[in-house]
């Protein structure tokens, strides 16, 4: 199925959802004068440069080129590259991360395998002899060091490129060195092993053993040829990685940090700055205590700075905890239904708020990312995310205008990255004191088109929605409904963000009305509703139908025709939707679904839905493949499209292939889109571009809509 070169579904797959070209990935100089960013040179080049702005001038300049370092060779990428950017869900080439030392005047990064260091200040780039592949490059703090990975070994190498030596080397083929396990990187945003002191003259290192943890194959059908991948996949249930941590110097000698890893085997999160000793946040396996720890790196010795209990789960936050600079501890928890930031043992917001993240922490104050609380939410909050000032004396908003916020600062200067509504992509501006001063251009194309995206709420809970209609619609004829959720932990889709609502405003211009629903356990309103679907995720679909009923209310929404689309834990929304409320939902796609939450891994089910030997009723009733995952009403059986990347590693092949055969034993229709080569995310143009098409092709077939 092919399309003219310029139609959106085009546009949308070889702009990677028009991202390709957009400044990202910011570091602010301690002094304010620098900016760092990485930046493709157009709306359809996937190559990030790395960029530096001078702020008092306002002029950028490429400090490192790729196409240049390369010398016109196309990039090779490793296996434990390629596993890391899945992790990420990078879909960019050429330099997709960097790391700096304290001054921001040495950056490192990593580029086909080989390292490199670039000078930020004279905007020049080299090549450092180390062994390939090298793996997340980080200077040290007084930029005469580079850390990196290679083959498991974690090295270190002199700045010039000088006395390159391995500092810890992998004992068998399942340990690694300065690496984060899968879960860490997957599912508690730990990307990284390897820590430098603010010292320069050691490091933290997580030392990796995946011998406890279970194997699977994932081969490519459409390349018999070729071997399988023998990946180490913990599953629910099943062992986890051994995960060690070290106090290592540059001479290689290690001393262990000792906790109690029986009971706290999770290694979340680790800081280390000259405000404080290192703090390590480790967690029990059930997710539901944990301690902040402060290392002595000299004798590796703990002591408890923190703990935390909760019934139903503890969940973790970007940037906490951390020291202040006064050496107070700064962390975000969940106290008297709110989620606040506390600093010390006071909390410094209340109910107004929902915090999300800690962006920065000065002497001054601490710049938070948050939303509104669960009793400041209403219709004119959905959706937006902002960032605050918060200290003893108050708070204060920095983000003035309706949208979703981001934003890095040192000393004076902040990048605020703001999307709004009305305004296609994110604009970023360099703030000083507060006060706009430069604007980092972007390259990214414009969609050419503008969502008709209401955003409210629907439903006795008020559930937040996004409502879209065609744009060329002008009637009060009933439309055909097409619900497009994601539905679950850690994926809000009800965002006050123009370029969020592009894919379901191009499916609303096929003749549907479109609604987005975030339901029980999305993030972004309070604690409770977030652990709303502990031990039942089934909740996130009376939601789609709660807020679905009435909507219909306020709404030309034809409740004889609806379907449902999804991908990932919207995909076994989707699925959950035809087989249980066939009454409502007339058809769906299933991209990448969890079918069998068993199949899917330790830190994210468990959280959840506890283990499947201790709560076997949770599992079997968020199933969709058990004999109560398939059972429903009497009614029709509704057409179900599965859809599923062969290569995936996440939610692997193996949950789609379950469900179509149960459908088939229980004699129930359905379609199944094998996508070759393709892993949880779909960077392949063509593909993604056809996955639309055809996608619309089923909901107009199943549905009963004409084609214009």
């Amino acid at each position: 199925m092919t399309t003219e070169p310029h139609s959106f579904p085009r546009r949308h797959a070889r702009t990677q959802r028009f991202s390709l070209g957009a400044p990202r990935s910011f570091t602010v100089a301690p002094d304010g004068s620098r900016v760092v960013f990485l930046r493709s040179g157009s709306g359809t080049d996937r190559a990030n440069s790395l960029w530096v702005l001078d702020t008092e001038e306002g002029t950028e300049r490429v400090a490192a080129d790729p196409r240049a370092l390369l010398g016109g060779a196309s990039e090779d990428l490793s296996p434990e590259e390629r596993a890391r950017r899945e992790r990420s869900r990078e879909g960019g080439a050429g330099i997709v991360g960097y790391a700096t030392d304290t001054a921001v005047e040495l950056a490192s990064f990593a580029l086909s395998g080989r390292l490199f260091a670039a000078e930020l200040r004279a905007g020049t780039a080299r090549e450092l002899p180390a062994p390939r592949p090298v793996i997340d490059p980080r200077p040290s703090p007084d930029g005469r060091h580079v850390a990196y990975v290679a083959q498991g070994a974690l090295r270190v190498v002199g700045a010039e490129g000088e006395d390159d030596r391995a500092l810890a080397e992998p004992e068998s083929e399942n340990v690694s060195y300065g690496l984060a396990e899968f879960i860490a990187a997957e599912e508690m945003g730990r990307s990284r092993g390897f820590w430098w002191a603010p010292e320069s003259d050691r490091l933290l290192m997580a030392r990796v053993d995946d011998t406890p943890v279970g194997r699977w194959w994932i081969a490519d059908p459409a390349h018999p040829e070729r071997e399988p991948q023998r990946v180490p996949y913990p599953a629910a249930g099943t062992g986890n990685a051994e995960v060690r941590l070290f106090v290592i110097g540059l001479d290689g000698l290690r001393t262990e940090v000792a906790w109690d890893r029986a009971r706290y085997p999770y290694l979340a999160h680790v800081h280390w700055s000259a405000a404080g000793a290192p703090l390590l946040l480790v967690q029990a396996r059930d997710q539901r205590s944990q301690l902040i720890l402060a290392v002595d790196p000299d004798t590796g010795a703990t002591r408890m700075v923190h703990a935390d209990e909760d019934r139903t789960w503890l969940d973790l936050f970007p940037g906490v905890p951390c020291w202040s600079p006064s050496g107070q501890l700064v962390r975000i928890a969940d106290e008297g239904g709110a989620r606040v930031l506390a600093v010390g043992e006071r909390p410094l917001t209340g109910a107004q708020l929902h915090v999300r993240a800690v962006l920065d922490v000065s002497a001054h104050d601490v710049l938070v990312s948050a939303s509104a609380g669960a009793e400041a939410a209403g219709d004119a909050e959905t959706g937006q995310v902002h960032v605050y000032r918060v200290n003893e004396l108050g708070v204060e908003r920095v983000s003035q205008e309706p949208g979703v916020h981001g934003a890095v600062r040192a000393g004076d200067v902040t990048v605020l990255v703001s999307a709004t509504l009305n305004r296609p992509g994110s604009r970023v501006q360099v703030l000083r004191d507060g006060k706009p001063t430069r604007t980092v251009p972007s390259y990214a194309e414009d969609p050419g088109m503008s969502p008709r995206v209401t955003l409210t709420e629907g439903g006795a809970r008020r559930v937040p929605c996004a409502v879209l209609m065609p744009r060329d619609y002008d009637g009060d004829t009933p439309l055909p409904v097409l619900m497009d959720p994601y539905g679950g932990p850690h994926g809000q889709r009800v965002v006050a963000a123009h370029n969020a609502h592009l894919t379901s405003q191009w499916f609303a211009d096929q003749g549907f009305a479109v609604v987005v629903a975030d339901g029980r356990g999305t993030p972004g309103r309070s604690p409770a509703w977030e652990k709303a679907i502990h031990h039942d995720f089934t909740l996130s679909l009376d939601d789609q139908v709660d807020a679905l009923e009435d909507l219909a209310k306020r709404y030309p929404l034809d409740l004889s025709r609806v379907a449902i689309r999804g991908w990932s834990f919207g995909g076994w929304l989707a699925g959950l939707a035809v087989l249980r409320r066939p009454d409502v939902f007339r058809a769906g796609i299933a991209g990448a679904p969890v079918t069998d939450w068993s199949l899917y891994d330790t830190h994210y089910t468990e959280r959840y839905l506890g283990t499947p030997a201790e709560h076997p009723e949770s599992y079997a009733k968020s199933s969709l493949v058990t004999a109560e995952g398939l059972s429903s009403p009497a009614g029709p059986h509704r057409p179900l499209m599965i859809v599923h990347g062969l290569a995936d590693d996440n939610v692997v092949v193996a949950h789609a292939l379950r469900l179509s055969s149960a459908l088939l034993a229980a004699g129930r229709p359905h379609e199944v889109l094998p996508l070759s080569g393709v892993t949880h995310i779909t960077p392949q143009e063509q593909v993604a571009e056809n996955l639309l098409l055809l996608q619309v092709d089923f909901l107009k077939r199943s549905l009963g809509v004409t084609t214009a």
